[in-house]
């Protein structure tokens, strides 16, 4: 082989410092965002919030920033009043997975840590962290009469409850968490776990939903009407309960009907998750980004102008760069470039955001007029098309982004679903075919409730061509029991 010369053409993208900081920006949701300006603005004096001074001018001339601030101010008005609408249908919520029984109310392990009287005179915060669950228990175990080596296991078994105050790893598992060179047996364990049991809230530290039952029955009164055969229930026949059975349970454990009706109720006024009164999980508010109103007879779709930050330069150190020298002036002006290259990626963002949110406003407008059932598919691929973007970025622009509309709030991505094929060869997305899931299970006979297979049936006799798995997967989803689960003989 010879030594020569070559010549290749070809094309490479490459990522700028200034493309890159935009790519960030665009996937930050409101609160990441406002945290890392507040960042940047800390390194950089050119840059200034416009509600920690009033000098402050825009980066690219007055009429340039005055036309995107009417622009994304329009939110500001009237779609604010609608801020604090009711969005119950921005999620939908499940119970524990541990048992189907309807628990209606709770009448044991509840406390309330935050209603303690302060003065006048007391600078004691009032949005105290509230207490948790091991902390209210460590509290009891200090004031209990337990030897050092039963305090130790105790430490150990209230560390490793959940959230919901059951031991699920089991006590042979626990072993493990003692310190080194502790030796205890599970037998030891379980008399100190029995002994927890017994603190408030009544129930935490049992293995299972059986076991947290029993526990809060016995605290009652011997003689409390309809206790014993609680407990009876309770030990053998908890399935029969939860299918509501009560001829059934009646004729197994030789009783009137009346009398286990009674013991249901005595039942049901327990608490099956006796922890979860004591949650410190904090309640997270969703600010939207953007809101989607009628007018006349179309969606219109405007930026929260609460949720745009209002970034500028600082006028004052802007006059300094002309009177600075050498590497002072040299930093300033990279500093005011950078400031400049920062605002516009906000900009760009800001227009992304209204794009996108436009495009699947106008997509899913039967969503907005009728509900989830008129929902149609959309994927990335369709949105991103129409707005000239790639797929990717799409993606970065509708994670973690709200949307508020008159049906509630909705993350972005909530409005996004594949399709199932009709038999009028259209389709219909996936979100639709579960509100129909819903809405079938919710108009059921509780005595015969649909199977999967069935539901599956239905839902092709409405044109809809989804597979029973399909239908299992999909019911799973939205946290329903299968109908097994579901049936109650009245």
């Amino acid at each position: 082989m010879k030594p020569a010369l070559q010549f290749r053409l070809h094309q490479q993208l490459t990522l700028t410092p200034q493309l890159q900081q935009a790519i960030r920006l665009l996937q930050l949701s409101q609160l990441e965002l406002e945290a890392e300006l507040r960042q940047i603005a800390e390194s950089n004096p050119l840059l200034e919030f416009a509600e920690e001074s009033d000098d402050v001018e825009p980066a690219d001339g007055e009429e340039a920033d005055t036309d995107y601030t009417e622009r994304t101010s329009a939110a500001a008005g009237t779609e604010n009043d609608n801020s604090n609408d009711d969005t119950s249908e921005w999620a939908d919520g499940g119970g524990t997975a541990e048992s189907p029984i309807d628990f209606s109310s709770s009448s044991l392990g509840s406390k309330n840590s935050s209603t303690a009287t302060r003065g006048d005179g007391d600078f004691e915060p009032q949005n105290a962290a509230p207490e948790t669950l091991q902390q209210h228990l460590l509290w009891q175990l200090n004031m209990a009469s337990f030897n050092p080596r039963q305090h130790v296991i105790a430490t150990v078994l209230i560390d490793a409850m959940n959230a919901d105050g059951y031991l699920t790893e089991g006590l042979e598992i626990l072993l493990t968490a003692l310190p080194d060179g502790f030796k205890a047996s599970v037998e030891e364990l379980d008399t100190v776990r029995r002994r927890l049991q017994g603190f408030d809230p009544a129930g935490v530290g049992s293995l299972d939903l059986r076991d947290c039952l029993r526990v809060q029955l016995e605290q009652f009164a011997p003689d409390t009407p309809h206790r014993e055969l609680a407990l009876r229930i309770v030990d053998t026949e908890l399935e029969l309960l939860a299918r509501n059975d009560s001829a059934r349970l009646a004729r197994r454990l030789r009783v009137t009907e009346d009398d286990v009706i009674s013991a249901a109720v005595l039942i049901r006024s327990l608490d099956p998750r006796p922890g979860a009164a004591l949650d410190a999980t904090p309640v997270e508010y969703v600010a939207p980004d953007a809101y989607a109103l009628r007018d006349g007879t179309r969606w219109r779709v405007s930026l929260n102008a609460d949720c745009q930050p209002k970034l500028g330069l600082n006028q004052h150190y802007c006059g300094l760069i002309a009177r600075a020298r050498g590497e002072d002036a040299s930093w300033m002006r990279g500093q005011l470039q950078e400031a400049r290259w920062l605002i516009k990626s906000l900009e760009s963002r800001a227009e992304t955001l209204l794009k996108v949110a436009e495009v699947i406003v106008r997509r899913q407008s039967a969503f907005l007029d009728y509900g989830p059932e008129a929902m149609h598919p959309l994927v990335l691929r369709e949105v991103a098309e129409e707005v000239g973007m790639h797929e990717s970025t799409i993606s970065r622009v509708t994670t973690r982004k709200y949307l508020h509309t008159p049906r509630g709030t909705f993350e972005l991505k909530y409005f996004f679903s594949s399709g199932v094929s009709t038999e009028d060869g259209g389709s219909a997305s996936a979100t639709a075919i579960q509100a129909m899931l819903r809405k079938l299970i919710d108009a059921e006979d509780t005595r015969k409730p649909l199977s999967d297979q069935a539901i599956a049936e239905e839902l092709h006799r409405k044109g809809i061509q989804v597979a029973r798995r399909t239908v299992a997967k999909y019911r799973e989803g939205l946290r329903i029991p299968s109908s097994s689960e579901r049936q109650r003989v009245n």
